[in-house]
């Protein structure tokens, strides 16, 4: 699938303030793509500006600046092609629940943060319900949460937590990312909060916004991404800018201001063609 996407961002400040170090995660990560265009600009120009890889695979923009501003503007455009779709899991995959240690690779992705007794059983009865197949439970728990849970945009905040969520049945696509994370690791199956785009519109009104969905790691075939917000695995109309751990890792942008006094606001817009 093709993808032309603008996503601009802009901090307004009511007195010039002075910009700290800023980290942008606003590149796409290369797997299953191919790039045709990309260009990240911001303003005011930065004193430096270097890119790295995170430890988790991600393409960091980091800045700094040495000059006040009353604005802060950062637009990323690109072009590209997605190219593959996740192959199916085996069918010899061993029974769940897998155990909880993870090599050098998955180690970060299996911590249990300390997941509660409810999300435990969640998970545990749809285990049960799936034969502890590990790809029919993960494709019950993403119908389960698709058809469970009231969705919705809530465009400020960090995610819920899992066992709130779970509770009260609605959140946004964070908040349904961090629930299917938690009754998956509950399994001892790692996983990964993913920020992107996707192909379709999430609201009456055709604006788009940054998506989120959860990834597993299956051993022998590598990572599997589902969207549970709609209740289908992730394919070629998914664009993942960052994935790490948990969704603090995947903030599209990182970083402060300082100014006596000064208040600030904050607008985006995100366009998104996909064919």
């Amino acid at each position: 699938m093709r993808f032309s996407i603008r996503h601009e961002t802009i901090y307004r400040y009511s007195a010039p303030v002075g910009l700290g170090d800023h980290l942008l995660r606003l590149a796409p990560r290369p797997e299953g793509v191919v790039m045709r265009r990309q260009v990240i600009g911001v303003e005011p120009h930065p004193t430096t500006r270097t890119e790295t890889h995170d430890a988790f695979g991600n393409l960091v923009t980091h800045l700094t600046f040495d000059r006040p501003t009353d604005l802060f503007r950062i637009v990323s455009r690109f072009d590209l092609e997605t190219t593959t779709v996740s192959p199916r899991i085996a069918a010899d995959t061993p029974a769940l629940p897998w155990s909880t240690d993870g090599d050098a690779v998955t180690a970060p992705f299996v911590v249990d943060h300390g997941i509660d007794d409810e999300v435990r059983a969640f998970a545990a009865a749809l285990a049960a319900a799936s034969g502890w197949r590990a790809e029919a439970f993960l494709e019950r728990l993403t119908r389960t949460l698709f058809t469970r849970t009231d969705r919705h945009i809530r465009p400020d905040g960090h995610a819920q937590s899992a066992a709130y969520t779970l509770a009260v049945g609605r959140g946004a696509c964070r908040d349904v990312t961090v629930l299917f994370m938690a009754a998956a690791r509950a399994l001892g199956i790692p996983a990964r909060f993913v920020s992107g785009y996707q192909a379709r519109a999430e609201t009456p009104d055709g604006r788009r916004h940054l998506h989120a969905w959860p990834e597993v790691y299956v051993p022998g075939s590598g990572w599997h991404g589902f969207d549970p917000t709609h209740g289908v695995a992730v394919g070629d109309g998914h664009v993942a800018l960052s994935a790490a751990p948990d969704q603090i890792g995947t903030m599209p942008i990182e970083g402060g201001f300082f100014g006596d006094g000064v208040t600030s606001t904050l607008d985006y817009t995100v366009e998104i063609e996909a064919s």
